[in-house]
């Protein structure tokens, strides 16, 4: 059974502001023009990569407080997450803003389960009036917890995705916002069989045709319903993946597809392997390239699924499959008043 939330028109959460930040070499690729914030350095201000990307999700919530004109005493929830042990950079980097705080672990696909708690907390009686979402990775960081150092020089596999360092902030607000959150529907955890942790892509493209399939069944519609469907991060390999899982149900997407770990970096000049990943990858290209397009009315409706490889290094070195989940966010832009 496909556990879908449709909000009431009149009552959707909307999405007041959103920003984001990223490293040098996101900031190099195709959309380094459209990020509010870049560190050529990674660095942040910080003295290691773990604080690095706590500084960094400290200056990416800054930013859209700022844009929204708030201070941080407004949000009555925080939700956040990050790659590392314990979510150590989110609660490090956001703790000082003092806004009561729900750590969350989806992997690469925390964003979307983000944008999915915030926003039935704010449609519940009673409820929040504004929340925030944060989510943010680092490529070193990553590399140190989940495969070798940089140090160590290790090689990549064709088919292995780069960590982007990268974060974003959504601000959520019951009654300010031109982008309105229609309807959300969680992932469920799917589970192909596959531990190879050089090839994500492959382990989470089940999951993204399971929701797809699974939401767009549900409420009885189409890829054409909308201007674009988003996954992140599939990268170049999980995307193929995608396209003939789909095709073999008989759902064609590619003329509206877009995977943030396809948008995030330059393929010809950028040696990224199969394209980006990590919690920040899709929340920075989706607060970046796609909430201001609906914003602006360029796209009137995008369903978001930001996918996540589900695994540990502990669950690695224990040859354990790596699960896949891909929660389903339908985003619209506002039209007046219903």
């Amino acid at each position: 059974m496909s556990r879908i939330t449709v909000f009431d028109p009149a009552r959707r959460p909307r999405i007041l502001a959103a920003a984001s930040a990223v490293g040098g070499e996101e900031f190099h690729g195709p959309l380094g023009p459209l990020f509010d914030y870049h560190d050529e350095s990674d660095r942040f201000g910080a003295d290691t990569w773990e604080h690095a990307e706590g500084a960094l999700s400290h200056v990416v919530l800054s930013l859209a407080l700022k844009r929204a004109g708030m201070d941080h005493r407004e949000p009555d929830v925080l939700f956040a997450g990050d790659l590392e042990n314990q979510c150590v950079a989110s609660h490090e980097g956001l703790g000082s803003f003092g806004i009561p705080y729900c750590g969350l672990y989806g992997a690469c696909s925390t964003v979307g389960e983000g944008l999915t708690l915030a926003s039935l907390a704010l449609s519940a009686p009673g409820g929040a009036r504004v929340a925030a979402v944060v989510t943010t990775s680092h490529y070193c960081a990553a590399e140190r917890q989940f495969r070798t150092p940089l140090e160590y020089g290790s090689q990549r596999t064709p088919t292995a995705q780069w960590t982007a360092t990268a974060g974003g902030a959504f601000l959520l607000s019951r009654d300010r916002g031109e982008v309105e959150i229609e309807a959300v529907m969680p992932g469920r955890v799917t589970d192909a069989g596959l531990r190879d942790p050089g090839n994500m892509g492959a382990a989470m493209a089940p999951a993204a045709a399971d929701s797809l399939l699974r939401y767009l069944e549900a409420r009885g519609e189409g890829p054409g319903d909308y201007d674009a469907i988003v996954t992140g991060d599939l990268a170049k390999d999980g995307s193929c993946w995608l396209s003939e899982l789909l095709t073999k149900e008989g759902v064609l997407i590619r003329e509206r597809h877009f995977d943030c770990g396809t948008l995030l970096y330059d393929y010809e000049k950028q040696d990224v392997h199969a394209g980006g990943s990590g919690c920040g990858c899709s929340a920075a290209v989706l607060a970046a390239r796609f909430f201001p397009a609906i914003a602006r009315g360029e796209m009137r409706r995008v369903l978001f699924l930001a996918t996540g490889a589900l695994m540990s290094p502990s669950s690695l070195l224990q040859g354990g499959h790596i699960s896949g989940i891909a929660p389903v966010v339908c985003l619209r832009r506002r039209e007046g008043d219903v």
